[in-house]
């Protein structure tokens, strides 16, 4: 039964990104009718994920951030949609693509660095971290676009998950991306930021995110953005135009050093997503947002579908110490953060 598994007990970790902008165009149906960019950045936060194989003909599957437990019979004959609906769903895809159709017993246990509903991509860090442990495991040439697309596959298809394109393409590949969901859905095209080190520096010793208190259930607003979008709502439409807009704008002022000002177009963008759904915001979220720009926060938003999670804020440097202590203040969970460069990894466990 273990005639395909090359590595017996192998690891792999994704990053987990922040949404800078453009999010929400890289939803069906505006990116396949309009075109989608987006452009995000991972940072030092991560979904992990463990393959080890058993002897005893069974599947066991961990959350152990979550406490949660599968135990199944080594076969392919479950269910996908219950349970650890996001294991469950990628060990049988990569049972039935790569491995002829055969089961094998295996422990799949993952951990993921922030709470669940954090807006930071998480879900699709994880399936994109399981796929690539299975990909060594069974010494698969998977690519990052291939990763990516797979994961997308597993979580917007198969399970039906509501959301966009852009946190599977962050997670497989890595750092500043510019992202672009080609019009008529022919493609996404994943085009990196080659920023100067000084500006990355700047950016990142501006950067604070704050956890919000709240885990939110992305579904409900996403269904609301999706479903103005399919109404042809016209001040749906007219702000994720606005989105897409600001997220070129701050990729010219990013290549050009313009941090303060990349600040400015961050507010707006967080201005224009607040107009395609009514629950992006709450009054919990505005008044850490206030707080911030009270105590040296340039802009902000919430990083991910909204309500709730966290909020990323570009602030003065030189305050930023303060200003995280403001936020803690008053009820959120601040702290610095660092960007990453390194896409989704997986390495063999030493004996």
């Amino acid at each position: 039964m273990f005639e395909r598994l090359i590595h017996r007990n192998v690891r792999a970790r994704a990053p987990l990104r922040l949404g800078l902008g453009g999010g929400g165009t890289d939803l069906l149906p505006y990116c396949d009718d309009f075109g989608g960019v987006v452009l995000n950045a991972t940072i030092d936060r991560y979904a992990y994920a463990h393959l080890a194989s058993r002897d005893d003909g069974r599947i066991v599957l961990r959350a152990d951030d979550l406490g949660s437990e599968d135990e199944l019979p080594a076969t392919l004959d479950f269910s996908i949609r219950e349970g650890l609906v996001l294991h469950r769903a990628t060990y049988k895809v990569m049972m039935e693509r790569y491995n002829d159709g055969k089961a094998m017993p295996l422990t799949i246990s993952t951990t993921i660095d922030v709470p669940a509903g954090s807006g930071l991509g998480a879900s699709s860090a994880l399936t994109v971290a399981l796929i690539e442990a299975f990909a060594l495991a069974l010494k698969l040439p998977l690519g990052p676009y291939e990763i990516a697309e797979m994961a997308y596959d597993i979580e917007r298809v198969q399970l039906g998950m509501l959301g966009g394109k852009q946190d599977q393409y962050a997670a497989a590949f890595g750092g500043f991306n510019f992202i672009e969901f080609l019009k008529g859905g022919v493609g996404v095209i994943v085009n990196p930021l080659r920023l100067h080190r000084d500006c990355l520096n700047e950016f990142e010793s501006s950067l604070v995110i704050c956890f919000s208190g709240q885990s939110r259930e992305s579904a409900r607003i996403i269904e609301d953005q999706v479903s103005g979008l399919k109404q042809m709502d016209d001040k749906t439409i007219v702000s994720m135009h606005e989105i897409k807009e600001h997220a070129t704008r701050m990729k010219t002022m990013l290549l050009g050093g313009q941090i303060r000002q990349t600040a400015n177009v961050l507010q707006q963008a967080w201005q224009a997503k607040k107009n395609t759904a009514s629950t992006i915001s709450n009054s919990t979220i505005d008044g850490l947002l206030d707080v911030a720009m009270r105590n040296g926060a340039w802009g902000g938003k919430v990083s991910g579908a909204g309500g709730g999670g966290f909020i990323m804020l570009l602030a003065n440097p030189s305050r930023r110490h303060h200003l995280i202590e403001a936020l803690d203040d008053a009820g959120g969970n601040a702290s610095a953060v660092r960007l990453t460069f390194e896409g989704v990894e997986a390495w063999v466990v030493p004996e």
